[in-house]
């Protein structure tokens, strides 16, 4: 019950034991196809260039970073919480001139601060986090895509822990580049990072293509290469590469991790069955079930609650209780584990997250009541019975 990875969904544990199928088995490519088909409801988009990439949420981010960034170009990283902070370590390492604007941990922007902010940088790229775990603050992004166009900027957006579990509409929103992973909202296991591109995206991608030497005609000649100076500055993370080989010509790139391929067909599957606006509610329950029951227990909460993630809360570890510990017990006494926060946050808060299967009634109650006891343990000052009852309370004329 952590801020993920969370526990995986027994269907997607199920569809990842299937036995392997060669890359270019007509029932792989079908899978391929059928998964790119599958991610754009659940990015809410009809970008083509929807694909996986493969790796962690990470190697998604790295792969639109990369691709979309030539060294030197003028990049804008809006930052709010630790995962701001790795959207700028790789964009520095990719060559761009990084400017960053900052607002303290716990708050988010306003579409006038990130305004303000592109007229004075006129960047290439804003790259901006959606749902940051390590403050659980959620940043609006309605009219932010609008607003970086009409100013000449592309916009692309860490939705690794809110896709699935808070509102994201690529399109309507005109994000051009989305990535995520299938740990958090989605359910599954991490090792595979769904990422969509817009039309603007792939003209930028698609400038910087390359065909490696072995694949050519004629590998001796430089026909089907970039420049050096404009070529993407990875091979595994080249989108140019990765769409050529998720697209009809089926280029070889890479091998296609199968497994993982399996695992995030089944998370967008199970997303698309409930249908995306109901996985979206079910989490905004859960999350105000958890946020009424550890007020409930007399627990202050971090953060502008209004523009908190719906999957995750920032709980302020009492004066006097050992955070750690009180994990510790909570995982050797219960089997439940919650998590710890970063930087300035470090020992300050724990995390509890609602997410993809552990999105359930019964996960909430438990957990509240299980920590309850510990804290009570520990010494803190909890209202009995306090957490489960007011967490009921949310949950009174819903559904289980």
């Amino acid at each position: 019950m952590g801020p993920g990875p969370i526990t995986v969904d027994p269907r997607v544990l199920r569809a990842m034991s299937a036995q392997l199928v060669g890359q270019y088995d007509p029932a792989m490519t079908a899978y391929m196809n059928e998964t790119q088909a599958l991610f754009r409801e659940v990015f809410a988009t009809t970008n083509e260039a929807t694909v996986l990439v493969d790796g962690t949420s990470r190697a998604g981010i790295e792969a639109a970073l990369v691709s979309l960034i030539t060294p030197g170009d003028t990049v804008l990283v809006p930052v709010f919480g630790r995962f701001g902070h790795l959207l700028r370590e790789i964009a520095e390492r990719c060559g761009a001139d990084v400017h960053v604007r900052e607002v303290p941990w716990g708050q988010v922007f306003t579409l006038e601060a990130l305004e303000e902010a592109v007229r004075e940088v006129r960047p290439k790229l804003v790259a901006l986090v959606q749902g940051d775990t390590s403050t659980t603050m959620n940043q609006p992004l309605e009219g932010v895509g609008a607003m970086c166009h009409r100013h000449g900027a592309l916009l692309y957006v860490d939705v690794t822990a809110s896709l699935a579990g808070n509102p994201f509409a690529m399109d309507a929103w005109e994000v051009d580049a989305a990535t995520a992973g299938l740990q958090k909202c989605l359910g599954g296991p991490s090792g595979s990072a769904p990422l969509s591109l817009s039309p603007r995206a792939v003209e930028v991608v698609d400038a910087r293509r390359s065909v490696e030497a072995g694949l050519r005609t004629d590998p001796g000649s430089d026909d089907g290469a970039a420049p050096t100076g404009v070529r993407i500055r990875s091979n595994y993370f080249d989108l140019a590469m990765i769409l050529d080989y998720w697209g009809e010509e089926r280029l070889n790139h890479h091998t296609e991790a199968t497994t993982m391929l399996y695992g995030a067909r089944e998370c967008a599957r199970l997303v698309l069955e409930e249908g995306l606006e109901n996985t979206v509610a079910r989490h905004r329950l859960h999350g105000d079930a958890v946020l009424a029951g550890v007020r409930g227990l007399g627990l202050s909460v971090f953060g502008d609650v209004a523009h908190k993630m719906h999957n995750v809360v920032a709980v302020e570890i009492p004066a006097g209780v050992d955070g750690e510990a009180v994990r510790a017990e909570l995982l050797h006494d219960y089997g439940i584990e919650i998590g710890t926060s970063f930087g300035p946050l470090a020992g300050r808060v724990w995390r509890i997250g609602t997410m993809g299967y552990n999105a359930r009634k019964d996960a909430v109650l438990v957990t509240l009541a299980a920590l309850e006891q510990v804290l009570r343990r520990h010494g803190a000052p909890v209202a009995p019975g306090g957490g489960t009852v007011a967490a009921q309370e949310v949950y009174s004329g819903f559904p289980a």
